[in-house]
């Protein structure tokens, strides 16, 4: 007893002296430790808050639904999004394109006004991606995508028809919402013609006469209206994309692409390297900032018009707490390199995979069926209170900045990899040890106190309350009120300072947002 009782005591002593040295990450049986030491005077660089500038959605004709734009509601009053993108706007059952029984084309725009109206009254602009190929103008109508909605992806059979339709498209854009509103949306041509959205031979030189017409077109009814791509999965054509435009004297105002955590290393970088699912994102976003940067149009600003944790449905990742750190660290690497980053997707509001079944299979929106809030949802809101000053911090668990008003807000995270990497849920968990963070700031106003927002397990996560009903396919009208309720941002908690000092346990796969004040 004697024994135990002296290694205890000199564990805690060794603890102890860790904290006021500030030596980061000592490791007790229980918890990690980090120190950080911020000054809240310092000047600090700009952060823009480009992970929240555009969402992506379900295709074009959901728009018109009820639950989608509720879900428009929620997100636009939690978090700074502008933007929402989504595939479809030229496909069949949105009904642009007409063709008569002698050939004749002529266009109704009923539905398309009914989706950009609904945006824009609910607070957003469109990122308009111009895709797919209506059918009455493809080269080959069995060309279809096997999205639950059969898209499809065949050039034009003519391309004076589709030159006109982009044309057409865009004179009835100005004339009903105005040039000056039509300048402020963005124009893609396509979606992922790299990687089977597009059956043109070969995709890419393909793919660029369809960018060359699309951009000329739409760039003849007004040269203010922004046209880019090339659209790709896998962050992929930059490079030849801008070879091409400058070589050609194609208008291009932005370059996008695409890229998700599990895309693999081979498709991306042409490795055979392992890289985790933490780091893809932003490794991605780096490569094609540096291709930008080396290319004839060094300033074109970056979109990464599709992105998230995973490109597969898996309930351990994207329905689940996880989301909180991965996006929080995604935050942190890809800062300074991109302008838009769009989440794909804000609600499962969403039927590339068949009509929705189950609130939690793994789908990729904020919030889940039933307009219940997920992890990801809560994680969103409270990094919508980070401050457009970034201040210096060497950790890779912390983010640190300013706001307007003078608040230091921080961000703190417990990053640990999903339970589960499959369709299937894995209930269990994640392995990992909480994460303590002492704090130390200096030059924070006299009486400051700690505002503190959490999502982990047991704070804001629907997916406890969902696993204990059984996880049903079709929750009562009793258990999505449970759930929603449960899904819900917690209330946050208030916590002393002590001359500039506090401290924060965030627990595994946690995210906490600190507000000082």
């Amino acid at each position: 007893m004697a024994i135990s009782a002296l290694l205890r005591n000199l564990a805690l002593a060794a603890c102890t002296a860790l904290l006021i040295t500030g030596t980061a990450d000592a490791a007790t049986p229980a918890t990690s430790t980090t120190s950080l030491h911020i000054d809240a005077s310092a000047s600090g660089t700009p952060f823009p808050h480009f992970w929240e500038q555009m969402l992506g959605s379900g295709r074009a004709s959901l728009a018109l639904r009820d639950d989608y734009r509720k879900d428009l509601d929620t997100v636009r009053q939690a978090t700074g999004v502008g933007y929402i993108r989504f595939h479809g706007i030229l496909d069949h059952d949105v009904g642009l394109v007409q063709r008569d029984a002698q050939g004749k084309i002529s266009y109704n725009f009923s539905y398309v006004d009914q989706i950009y109206d609904g945006l824009l009254e609910h607070g957003f602009k469109p990122f308009v991606e111009l895709g797919f190929m209506p059918p009455e103008l493809t080269s080959d109508p069995s060309a279809l995508h096997p999205f639950w909605y059969h898209p499809n992806i065949a050039p034009p059979k003519d391309y004076a028809e589709w030159d006109a339709m982009i044309g057409a498209l865009a004179k009835h854009l100005v004339e009903r919402y105005g040039v000056d509103e039509v300048a402020s949306w963005y124009f893609e041509v396509w979606n992922e013609p790299n990687i089977g959205f597009w059956t043109g031979t070969p995709p890419q030189s393909t793919y660029f006469t369809l960018y060359d017409h699309t951009a000329r077109a739409l760039k003849a009814v007004s040269p203010r209206i922004r046209v880019g791509g090339p659209s790709t999965a896998q962050a992929a054509w930059a490079t030849d994309f801008l070879a091409h435009t400058h070589k050609n004297n194609v208008p291009v105002d932005f370059v996008s692409t695409h890229v998700y955590g599990d895309d693999t290393a081979d498709n991306v970088f042409h490795t055979s390297e392992k890289i985790p699912r933490a780091d893809m994102v932003c490794r991605s976003v780096d490569k094609v900032h540096k291709e930008i940067a080396a290319s004839p149009y060094p300033h074109l600003p970056l979109v990464f018009s599709e992105y998230n944790a995973s490109y597969a449905n898996l309930p351990n990742v994207t329905d689940t707490v996880f989301m909180g750190p991965w996006l929080a660290n995604m935050i942190r690497e890809c800062a300074g390199k991109v302008q838009i980053m769009s989440y794909w997707s804000f609600s499962d509001v969403f039927e590339e995979q068949g009509v929705v079944r189950n609130p939690f299979y793994g789908g990729f929106g904020l919030i889940a069926a039933d307009r219940i809030p997920k992890p990801a949802f809560n994680a969103f809101a409270m990094l919508h209170k980070l401050g457009d000053k970034r201040l210096a911090l060497d950790s890779d668990s912390a983010l640190v900045t300013r706001r307007d008003d003078g608040n230091v807000v921080i961000a703190l995270w417990n990053y640990a990899s999903p339970v589960g990497d499959t369709a299937s849920y894995t209930p269990g968990q994640p392995a990992g040890t909480p994460k303590h963070f002492s704090i130390d700031v200096q030059h924070l106003a006299a009486g400051a106190r700690a505002t503190v927002w959490r999502v982990d397990a047991t704070h804001g996560n629907a997916v406890a309350t969902f696993d204990r009903m059984g996880r049903p396919d079709f929750p009562s009208r009793e258990q999505i009120a449970q759930l929603r309720k449960a899904g819900q941002l917690a209330a946050p908690e208030s916590m002393a300072v002590s001359n500039g000092k506090f401290e924060v346990t965030v627990p595994v796969q946690g995210l906490v947002v600190v507000e000082l004040h």
